[in-house]
């Protein structure tokens, strides 16, 4: 049996890209600011599987010093090739379809997809700007519970946001207007619609572990390919909404990177495979919790909770697993407004026989050409083997 286990630490960005001032975003760093800010981080088991050695390589060094990297583990530096740097496009391209043209983005909704909205759902919406999504909570949440109305706003992504107390619209009416709004959405190539649930009261709004994303249905991409060879793929996280469940054999939502870790933990050492399969992981908090909210902090002491976590894990890992840590895109916590930032992004992979330096790849579609060959598929169109350059 072979099997393989992909994780996306959401917004996990190793320094900026070479086009990275086409997005306003030059210099920005999430790791490499985030140990500034913070010297004390600590993340040994990340440095064992190439971290550090991964941030030299994205910034310019192309013989950068593996002390200190277990034998076993490879590094490198990944460049997007897709014209954007939202969490979707970043997850597409992970699975081998980048984006010659990015989604579409709005400052406010035009009336006719409102009205639309509104006359498919029976609610009439506040808000429809882009803003934050907690600061738009003390901006309208108070007179969200006075009209019962929902909250649309967006933001620098390709995303339709709606936004209910839990009290006044509850979770699974509030993803069912989300479903109207995402065939609406499909008609302008908006990324994705997500749900968003808050409690509290003004002054004291929190937002829940209750979201819930919407996306475009992606093309044809290497999940599916693997399942329509028999090889089922089980997400984790945020995966199956990503790709709207194409491609997916099996889901486990989950509401945290801490229950994420032990869903991973579950399949890994006691899910009920007799054949090949990939467990395609997504820990969302790193980007949710601190990259948005520009919480410093907070994003450190989650990378160290990873870390912490990937100590104890790498012993379960059999030598002739593949396992890859990547990133879909960065989101610098020092970083001006509240955006993702256009970053490089690791590549650190465990496969039999591989070690050393990967170099800096030309597009995450690597990913998808390096499960492609793992299970003996035909090449993958686009991005190059870590395994054998075939691509």
């Amino acid at each position: 049996m072979k099997r393989a286990l992909l994780i996306v630490l959401d917004s996990v960005g190793i320094g900026h890209a070479t086009d990275a001032a086409d997005f306003g975003d030059e210099g920005a760093d999430t790791v490499g600011h985030i140990l500034e800010e913070r010297p004390e981080t600590s993340l040994p088991n990340l440095e064992r599987c190439g971290l550090h050695a991964a941030r030299s390589l994205a910034a310019g060094d192309e013989t950068p010093k593996s002390d200190g990297v277990d034998s076993a583990w490879s590094f490198g530096s990944m460049r997007e090739k897709s014209v954007g740097k939202d969490t979707t496009t970043g997850h597409w391209e992970i699975a081998g379809t980048p984006l010659d043209e990015p989604f579409a983005t709005y400052k406010e909704f035009p009336p006719e997809v409102v009205q639309a909205l509104e006359e498919a759902c029976g609610f009439s919406f506040i808000g429809n700007y882009a803003q934050s999504g907690t600061v738009i909570l003390d901006e309208l949440g108070e007179k969200h519970l006075e009209t019962g109305k929902p909250i649309l706003y967006t933001s620098a992504d390709s995303v339709m946001q709606i936004a209910a107390h839990e009290e006044v619209i509850p979770v699974e009416e509030l993803y069912q207007i989300c479903k109207y709004a995402r065939h609406i959405c499909d008609k302008l190539r908006i990324g994705r619609v997500i749900a968003r649930p808050f409690l509290g009261q003004p002054g004291h709004f929190e937002r829940t572990s209750n979201r819930r994303d919407f996306s475009l249905k992606p093309p044809p991409n290497v999940l599916n390919a693997l399942n329509d060879r028999g090889i089922p793929v089980v997400s984790v996280g945020k995966i199956s909404d990503i790709f709207a469940g194409s491609g997916i054999a099996l889901s486990h939502h989950t509401k945290s990177n801490a229950e994420g870790m032990t869903t991973i933990e579950d399949l890994w050492l006691d899910g009920d495979f007799e054949d090949d399969h990939l467990v395609f992981v997504n820990l969302v908090d790193f980007d949710m919790l601190y990259g948005h909210r520009r919480d410093v902090p907070g994003y450190a002491r989650a990378l160290e909770s990873f870390d912490s976590w990937l100590g104890d894990f790498l012993s379960k890992i059999r030598r002739f697993d593949l396992v890859i840590i990547t990133a879909d895109h960065g989101n610098d916590p020092t970083w001006t407004g509240t955006d993702h930032t256009r970053e490089q992004v690791p590549l650190l992979v465990h496969a039999p026989g591989l070690k050393g330096s990967l170099g800096t790849r030309e597009t995450f579609a690597d990913v998808a050409a390096t499960l492609t060959d793992w299970f003996g598929l035909d090449p993958w169109p686009v991005g190059r083997s870590v395994l054998t350059g075939q691509g």
